[in-house]
């Protein structure tokens, strides 16, 4: 096992692991809330600890353009700045070189793009990235990578495999940070829905020793069913040892197939900006809250819930309002029940696996998940 990672049980292929962080150390299978802007949209801190978030991401392009890494150097990282005493992971801007491929130019160097917030020019190269990680003091620096869209025919991917693998070693080459000690980096496995060169790529990267990995290029615009295929086939072949991260994804069902693939850590804005735009998620069903149904609905929100909206008191037909009049306070109650609804469901599946009951757990809540997003 690697000093930072060790596994407590498996069942079947899922893992029940300890991550080791500077900031502290992170049970897994864990999901961890998006703070793109150096918050979780909607949430304070201490909400997200009492909900069980153990470690948040945080987003490096947008960082780096706003507040400005100077503001951010001089709170002393980005732990102070958002007062989250807890682990943090922050992407490479990858990502954003993949959203905003239609004004980039991607070369071996780096990239070139423009701000979207004010049109300047811009070159993010992995030295840069890194140095930008660095300076944020995050628990885990990932790699800078090219993530090609889905539909990039086989030739683009490949292209984009060797650049990574290239970009890859000279993230490791860079000069790690002095903000936080200890900061593990994370290389990336690129591929697309290509199995062989998702192989191909782990092996590479593989060999760079990286501290953990993760699988990018996923949920980019294949099918759920391509997803779960590519993942039934490839997460396991990651290191054993260390911490597997799948970017990115996704929809509970997502998270249920790929911790029994083998996956540790996941990501995604779903359960935040799904709550914003009107989207909760229960288990008795996702409700769309503008519905007309819900304006008179006087059942909680979900019977089973223990968050601080459901326990509350609040009911369905209050949150439809406060949503209907613009409130605030809707963001606020429906994040919260959202990012403990994907909390609650990882935690689940932990406790699963420490039973060696995981594909027992597994079948349930797919049915469970099922019968609920049916009509």
């Amino acid at each position: 096992m690697s000093p930072n990672f060790s596994i407590a049980a498996t069942s079947g292929r899922a893992r029940a692991g300890l991550l080791r962080l500077p900031h502290g150390d992170v049970p897994t299978p864990i999901f961890m809330p998006v703070g793109t802007a150096g918050t979780v949209k909607a949430v304070l801190p201490s909400e997200l600890t009492t909900l069980g978030a153990r470690i948040v991401l945080g987003n490096t392009y947008h960082l780096w353009l706003r507040p400005g890494l100077e503001v951010i150097e001089g709170h002393g990282g980005l732990h102070r700045f958002m007062c989250w005493p807890h682990p943090i992971l922050t992407d490479s801007g990858g990502y954003q070189v993949f959203s905003l491929r239609a004004i980039s130019k991607i070369s071996d160097e780096g990239v070139h793009f423009r701000s979207h917030i004010d049109g300047a020019a811009l070159h993010l190269t992995p030295e840069l990235s890194m140095a930008i990680q660095a300076t944020l003091g995050s628990d885990v620096a990932m790699a800078f990578d090219h993530c090609p869209p889905a539909d990039a025919p086989r030739a683009l991917i490949e292209e984009a495999l060797l650049r990574t693998t290239r970009w890859a070693a000279r993230c490791l080459a860079a000069p790690r940070s002095t903000v936080t000690p200890g900061q593990l980096r994370f290389g990336i496995v690129q591929g697309g829905t290509h199995i062989d060169l998702r192989r191909r790529h782990i092996a590479e990267i593989g060999a760079l020793n990286f501290d953990g990995y993760a699988l990018g290029g996923l949920a980019v615009g294949e099918t759920p069913e391509e997803t779960w295929r590519v993942l039934d086939a490839v997460a396991d072949d990651l290191p054993r040892e260390r911490a597997r991260y799948l970017m990115g994804v996704g929809t509970p069902r997502d998270l249920i197939e790929a911790i029994g693939s083998g996956i540790d850590l996941f990501d995604c804005v779903m359960p935040t900006r799904n709550a914003r735009n009107g989207q909760i998620f229960t288990w008795t069903g996702r409700l769309a809250i503008a519905n007309a149904r819900y304006k008179t609905d006087l059942a909680p929100i979900d019977p089973e819930c223990a968050c601080a909206t459901c326990a509350a008191g609040f009911t369905r037909a209050y949150l439809a309002h406060l949503f209907r009049a613009g409130e605030i306070l809707y963001s606020r109650l429906a994040t919260v029940h959202n990012l403990h609804f994907y909390l609650d469901l990882v935690g689940q599946a932990r406790a699963a696996i420490l039973a060696d009951r995981y594909a027992a757990f597994a079948t349930a809540t797919r049915a469970r998940l099922e019968s609920a997003d049916s009509p």
